[in-house]
């Protein structure tokens, strides 16, 4: 038999506590083994105990949950899962987090009624949070990016899609691309509705280049990025000539197992519309979605880029890709800025 998932909950708050580890403990694979009450306690706790995952509240008096997880990090590497707040300073620190080193988040429910969802996505993410691998990269570890002309190049469209370790992955990837790109970028992440935004604004703050939420309608223009609303699936169009984004909250409920926004969805698209000027990269993320449109960018002549197993926190969307041969390079995080550089 399998041993429980050892978790040691981290929260200010003496009801969360309670809840949290009630809903953990609901679950036959998942055992609490502590809990602390702020972060200095937690370090000291993770250090001593050696938990499998870590749940933490973004918001905590004194030592909050950015500076834990960094923390953490440096002292004992563990897969930290955060609770995070519905407001803007709540996204926005759970940004924060998961740039520092945090596997994923889950926000804490609005209402009593979306308790039992939030236990739910509670509960999977602490397991795909087991096994996943941390990684940190230093900026010195990044392959230094080779002059980019301010000429049109071949490339029109990056197209790029992540999932759980995500956040962290694009904070690597995006920030060393220079302003002048000739191309433009289009990033969808799996992320819950009301942190799509803050994300982009947290990109925008360490990239070079213009990283904005996108909106119907946005042009598609080289160095800038454009992040997917969560909620929407976002494809594209031509409209007098120019490369146009389209976003799409559906008529039903996304099916067990998918995402809106989809990588799939969105790279299907381009490589419709944009064909053998798009190029599609696949970074960390659990699942298979982005596999198949990755093989109809490749399919179209456009190019298919995958992050490898080495580098990604859960090797499962590049996986699915590389086993379906839809990615023509299969690189560690810190080499495909500089692959994207010689191929735009």
């Amino acid at each position: 038999m399998l041993q429980p998932i050892k978790v040691l909950v981290v929260d200010d708050s003496a009801l969360m506590r309670r809840i949290i580890t009630r809903i953990l403990e609901s679950q036959a694979d998942i055992k609490v083994v502590d809990t602390a009450v702020n972060g200095q306690e937690a370090i000291k706790k993770a250090t001593a105990l050696r938990p499998d995952v870590v749940t933490m509240d973004v918001e905590m008096p004194g030592m909050n949950g950015v500076s834990t997880v960094t923390t953490l990090m440096r002292e004992c590497p563990v897969p930290v899962v955060m609770l995070s707040a519905h407001t803007t300073e709540g996204a926005r620190v759970t940004m924060e987090a998961l740039a520092a080193g945090a596997v994923d988040f889950v926000p804490k429910p609005l209402k009593a009624g979306d308790t039992g969802k939030m236990a739910r996505e509670l509960a999977r993410k602490v397991r795909v949070a087991r096994r996943a691998v941390m990684k940190r990269y230093p900026a010195s570890s990044v392959i230094p990016r080779p002059v980019v002309k301010s000429s049109p190049g071949k490339m029109e469209l990056l197209a790029i899609g992540s999932s759980t370790g995500g956040p962290a992955a694009l904070q690597v990837l995006l920030p060393v691309l220079p302003a002048e790109l000739p191309c433009g970028v289009v990033v969808v992440q799996h992320i819950p509705v009301g942190f799509s935004g803050p994300m982009a604004e947290h990109l925008n703050r360490k990239c070079k280049l213009e990283v904005k939420h996108a909106e119907h309608g946005d042009r598609v223009l080289p160095g800038q990025v454009l992040v997917a609303p969560a909620g929407y699936d976002l494809t594209f169009r031509r409209h007098a000539g120019q490369l146009c984004i389209v976003l799409d909250k559906g008529n039903k409920p996304v099916p067990p197992g998918g995402f809106r926004p989809s990588v799939d969805v969105m790279m299907n698209s381009a490589a419709e519309v944009v064909g053998n000027r798009s190029m599609g990269v696949l970074l960390t993320g659990m699942g298979r979605d982005g596999a198949r449109g990755m093989l109809a960018i490749k399919q179209r002549g456009g190019y298919a880029v995958a992050q490898d197993e080495s580098t990604c926190v859960v090797y499962g969307m590049p996986k699915a890709a590389v086993e379906l041969g839809a990615a023509q390079r299969i690189l560690p995080l810190p080499q495909i800025a500089g692959e994207i550089l010689r191929i735009v």
